[in-house]
């Protein structure tokens, strides 16, 4: 029987998001060198939830020190790492390897700066939640057959989700486009954060995401019919 959420977050929750960094990347860790994907891990960590580096650090050693058997897996009490590139047999050397990174960072208080530019899908999205959501969610390649236009599709966005999530979102906005980049780096964030769909004609990436924020910080609920102030 597999774990409850609850078990499963005690013991593997901030294991499974460090190994979600390794999505697309390579796990190229040495004992010298963290991999580009942990320095993401690290630095988005350090600046939102550096209470979860021991976390991480203690659920990976200790998976390290106790891997799981075949009939465990099976029964859905073990943790299943995914495919990261490595053979079974180097799993659980890299995982002390990562382990002690981290355990490096906090004991010896390596924090790494923050990096204007997100170097890693992983760190696109951990950054930029919500407006992944809504892009991922709204802008698929699926947009067209759902929706007339990209202004319904964000209408139909603003209207049914909870307002602190679209003012959470008008927030990410506001702050990627704060960072000064370019339209082919707005052009990056596009695609990062999941839209798949381009922007309409009459907009740059960048004239797109101002527009969006623009957007979503006027919509309002509608109630009743038009002009109804009853």
């Amino acid at each position: 029987m597999s774990m409850k959420p609850l078990e499963f977050d005690r013991r593997y929750g901030e294991l499974d998001q460090v190994i979600g960094a390794y999505v697309g990347e390579s796990a190229d860790d040495d004992p010298d060198r963290p991999s580009r994907a942990l320095q993401a891990y690290l630095r988005h960590t350090w600046h939102t939830r550096p209470w979860a580096l021991s976390q991480a650090e203690r659920q990976i050693r200790e998976y390290a020190r106790n891997p799981p058997g075949r009939l465990r897996l099976r029964l859905g009490e073990f943790y299943p790492v995914p495919d990261v590139g490595l053979p079974d047999s180097e799993i659980q050397g890299w995982f002390v390897v990562i382990a002690d990174h981290i355990k490096r960072s906090v004991e010896e208080g390596e924090v790494p700066s923050p990096s204007v530019m997100p170097q890693t899908h992983w760190e696109w999205q951990a950054r930029f939640p919500e407006v992944a959501q809504l892009f991922g969610g709204w802008f698929s390649q699926d947009m067209p057959d759902e929706f007339v236009d990209h202004e319904a599709s964000l209408r139909d966005y603003a209207t049914t989700v909870d307002c602190v999530l679209v003012a959470r979102a008008v927030g990410e906005l506001r702050e990627l486009l704060a960072l000064g980049f370019d339209e082919s780096d707005h052009a990056l964030a596009l695609a990062e954060l999941g839209m798949e769909v381009d922007p309409p004609v009459s907009y740059t990436p960048g004239e797109w995401l101002v527009m969006v924020a623009d957007r979503l910080g006027g919509f309002r609920a509608e109630y009743g019919p038009p002009g109804d102030e009853g």
